[in-house]
């Protein structure tokens, strides 16, 4: 009797797996132009040929021809025997019009300026400092201030990011202990609005800059939490909102170094009540071989900003440093895990 079939048998061979990484940046870059376009948006209702769809975005047709052919071949999108393309699950997610989109995140990544982040990856790695900083002389929220079309598309990259992630979050810890919650750098306040949606009783407080909070009723009338929720303008380098039984931060401690990011963790500390609790909500670095999209986000993050993904053992330092112990680190539905923290 012949033993079962190794998995190993079928695995393609070392030259095919390495050729397919090497040419994962195009694929990459085809995914984000056809997005761009806006090619996800124009098959919504129906199966369209690339005549068709040239005629709508202004492409050269036999150009658009070869790009969908490629990405089909990925199972982005899928042509017919008749040589119509259709949506496949993963370009629906890169439709405007669907719950948790990502296609402001393709948008984003399709930026100019993205790919020259990129290409400076060998100073990254030789010198410890960032790109971003080397071609523009200043951090990427800087830059976005000074180039504001730039600056929409990456703000609405990450509140469709938000919008994916943040049922699961709210979904995962046990928020029946907590009467007020304060979002550290909330932006518009979606994930505090997920988590009050969740709680009924609970008050909230966002937290952001006073420019960032000019731009947050809409989406908390739209959620129906606005009567809940009380703002609060100011900068987490200085202090935070002080004397909530919980503070949340959502992807905000990744973007920094290790100084930068004790020192959020020191004012947050400083302002929570001697029972009080801190949610750092980040991926977390697997150790070993395990493959984790935290992995290459944090090369994105060493290049934009000489910010990192960490460990789980790395965010126990950072909290030792920052007067906090850290209490569990729950696992969620989504990339995401919550790291939670209470005053030692």
């Amino acid at each position: 009797m012949q033993p079962p079939a190794s998995s190993a048998v079928h695995a393609p061979p070392p030259e095919v797996t390495l050729a397919q990484m090497l040419w994962g940046a195009l694929m990459q870059r085809s995914l984000c132009v056809a997005t761009k376009l806006g090619v996800p948006d124009l098959l919504a209702a129906q199966p369209q040929t690339a005549a068709d769809l040239a005629t709508q975005t202004g492409a050269n047709e036999p150009s658009l021809y070869r790009l969908l052919r490629t990405l089909a071949s990925a199972g982005i999108f899928s042509e017919t025997h008749d040589h119509r393309f259709e949506l496949t699950p993963i370009s629906q997610l890169l439709r405007r019009d669907v719950p948790g989109s990502m296609r402001d995140l393709a948008v984003m990544f399709a930026e100019d300026w993205q790919w020259r982040n990129w290409g400076e990856l060998m100073h990254c790695v030789m010198t410890g400092n960032a790109a971003q900083h080397k071609l523009y002389g200043m951090d990427s929220f800087a830059y976005f201030t000074a180039q504001p079309a730039l600056g929409a598309v990456f703000n609405r990259a990450m509140t469709g990011l938000s919008a994916a992630v943040a049922p699961a979050i709210a979904e995962a810890y046990d928020f029946s202990r907590t009467s007020t919650v304060v979002e550290v750098a909330g932006g518009h306040g979606l994930l505090l609005a997920a988590i009050l949606k969740r709680n009924p009783k609970m008050r909230g407080i966002l937290f952001d800059l006073p420019d960032v909070l000019v731009g947050c009723g809409e989406l908390l009338d739209r959620e129906g939490v606005r009567d809940r929720v009380e703002l609060a303008a100011g900068d987490f380098f200085q202090s935070v909102t002080p004397g909530a039984d919980l503070y949340t931060m959502k992807h905000i401690i990744h973007d920094w170094d290790d100084a930068k990011s004790l020192q959020i963790l020191r004012n947050i500390r400083a302002a929570m009540k001697p029972d009080g609790r801190v949610l750092t909500i980040e991926m977390v670095v697997p150790e070993g071989n395990e493959p984790s999209p935290s992995k290459i986000l944090d090369l994105q993050m060493m290049i934009m900003e000489g910010g990192k993904e960490r460990t789980a053992g790395e965010y126990e330092a950072l909290y030792e440093l920052a007067g906090l112990g850290l209490t569990r680190i729950l696992p969620t539905m989504s990339p995401f895990s919550l790291i939670e923290g209470k005053i030692r």
